[in-house]
């Protein structure tokens, strides 16, 4: 059951927010036992961000949270393939991204919890 957030100063196109959407369920997989079937992504784009003083240079902040946990090395590969999915697609420079990870042992889901 993981949701992952992206804000950026970027404006994606709808082609590419569909990549962006193929990639990461790609991507949620390296972390074990996530698949897309239970993924949920949201998008903020375009929006107003400094990033070291800078305004201007695209940026992005990505938050993975996720049911339960994983190891440091499962998040470590999807660290790396988050960075280069936005620097391949919407052209932010991996070190201009920050990748946030919270874990969650409770989380409701049509009318239950988990």
């Amino acid at each position: 059951m993981p949701y992952i957030e992206t804000k950026t100063n970027v404006t994606l196109t709808d082609a590419q927010k569909v990549t962006l959407k193929e990639r990461l369920a790609e991507a949620i997989t390296l972390i074990p036992g996530k698949t897309e079937e239970w993924l949920m992504l949201g998008f903020e784009d375009g929006m107003t961000m400094s990033f070291r003083g800078d305004i201007s240079s695209p940026c992005a902040m990505v938050e993975v949270d996720i049911f339960g946990s994983a190891s440091v090395s499962a998040y470590d590969a999807m660290t790396e393939a988050v960075c280069d999915i936005l620097s391949e697609v919407a052209k932010i420079s991996p070190d201009r991204i920050y990748v946030k990870y919270r874990e969650c042992d409770r989380w409701g889901y049509n009318k239950f919890n988990f």
